[in-house]
């Protein structure tokens, strides 16, 4: 997205400006990423108002012949506040479609648009998600909808990524890990010894490297998948292997450094109570560390998504990350919380399932699971493997998507990021003030 507008970092800090504004951020923000700038104080100064807007005076109740042909179009009527048989506006009160409310207020009422009487303002929509202050359900429907409707540029992405993860993974567990004495199996003693233990350490770290740069190489190019998805634009996957693998580098060294800085934090806690062996000290210092990793881990969680969008440096997007989620923090962590519980029910339905079919049905049932052999047997690997690629494949865009819709929500939020959006896909917001799909965008 390097050559769209908006995913830059704006000049100025206009962040500091509506972070404070939190609060109201569903209707200050929203108006403003609907109906772009508001209307000069003289619409008659800027001939694109005063062509829109009908002259002083001239607001009609309905049921009256319109006066003039510029007047703005007024929504369908209906029921009023009064009592049966009122006619709207009859005590002085707005009319229906007045550019101030009414029941069913318009696109220039504070209280909906038509259509939705108590709703947020309208607003462009050229992809997979108004560009608005988005609630959880958009979030989390905006994820789907691009599974569903790019499915050609997202599902090959993830499947190659867990199809490698998962054939290297079930490789070591069969042939490398059955042959470390550390590796309980078949019901005998461990005989722990430094080679087996430096073995299995290095084994376990080089499949775990293996899943983090598959994770890696399918966070970038998937967020080049959603940016689109955003705009209403199609993809590909050798676009969004061009449009990624300029930062793949910088996002390597982003995930080590926010993954040695955890670490760095639960060590400094976590070692005087191994040194001391205390098990009292160690499990006061887990409820202290558990918060602080937490916390640090959803401050940092948007760091990604503003290291590939913004082709910022390493640093410059964990102060972005930063910054974007302060004051936010637990409405983040909620939803990447209930995200997470998603993906594990969704892939805990998808595994369980399979892999009992393949100790019952291919190895030696509750046998095999009682003397340890049942990791080992074809059918549990097989089964297991295939199963957590399908998880895999479906859940990896699942959280791709949420962090990446999080970050176009927080800058919209805050930096009024749905203007240059809108922009990009082709809205006029100057002409189109509160537009509602823009055509030739699909989502």
């Amino acid at each position: 997205m390097n050559d769209s507008p908006g995913w830059a970092t704006p000049g100025s800090s206009p962040s500091d400006d509506r972070s404070g504004r939190d609060g109201q951020g569903s209707q200050g923000s929203g108006s403003e990423g609907a109906g772009g700038t508001q209307p000069p104080a003289q619409p008659s100064d800027d001939p694109r108002w005063s062509a829109a807007q009908p002259p002083p005076g001239q607001w009609s109740n309905p049921g009256t012949e319109a006066p003039a042909p510029t007047q703005a179009p007024q929504p369908q009527q209906g029921p009023g506040w009064g009592s049966p048989g009122q006619q709207p506006g009859a005590q002085g009160g707005p009319p229906y479609g007045s550019p101030y409310g009414g029941q069913y207020g318009n696109q220039y009422g504070p209280y909906g648009h038509p259509g939705a009487p108590w709703g947020p303002p309208a607003a462009a929509k050229p992809g997979v998600i108004p560009l608005r202050p988005l609630g959880l359900g958009e979030i989390l429907d905006g994820a789907v909808s691009t599974m569903r409707s790019h499915w050609r540029s997202v599902l090959p992405i993830t499947l190659f990524v867990a199809v490698i993860v998962q054939v290297f993974g079930t490789l070591v567990q069969k042939y490398v890990m059955a042959d470390l004495e550390t590796y309980p199996g078949r019901g005998s003693a461990i005989d722990l010894s430094a080679g087996d233990v430096a073995g299995y350490v290095a084994l376990t770290g080089a499949t775990y490297l293996v899943q983090i740069l598959g994770t890696i190489l399918a966070t970038a190019m998937l967020t080049m998948v959603f940016s689109r998805a955003v705009l209403g634009q199609p993809s590909s996957v050798a676009g969004a292997w061009r449009e990624s693998r300029s930062q793949l580098p910088r996002l390597i060294g982003l995930t080590l450094l926010v993954g040695l800085a955890l670490i760095a934090a639960a060590a400094v806690l976590v070692v005087p109570a191994i040194l001391l062996e205390s098990v009292g000290l160690a499990f006061l210092t887990l409820l202290v560390v558990a918060p602080i990793v937490v916390w640090l881990g959803v401050a940092l969680s948007l760091s990604s998504p503003a290291l590939m969008l913004e082709k910022s440096t390493v640093f410059k997007a964990i102060a972005r990350s930063w910054k974007l989620v302060k004051g936010s923090w637990w409405r983040i962590f909620g939803i990447t919380l209930l995200t997470g519980i998603i993906t594990g029910i969704i892939t805990g339905i998808i595994y369980y399932p399979l892999s009992m079919i393949g100790i019952f049905g291919f190895g030696n049932g509750l046998d095999s699971v009682m003397d340890g052999s049942a990791s080992q047997s074809w059918g549990f690997l097989i089964f297991g493997g295939v199963a957590l690629i399908i998880a895999q494949t479906i859940t990896m865009p699942i959280q791709a998507g949420v962090t990446v819709l999080l970050y176009v929500d927080q800058r919209i939020r805050r930096e009024a990021l749905d203007l240059d959006l809108a922009r990009a896909a082709g809205v006029d917001t100057a002409t189109d003030p509160h537009p509602g799909a823009a055509p030739g965008h699909g989502g």
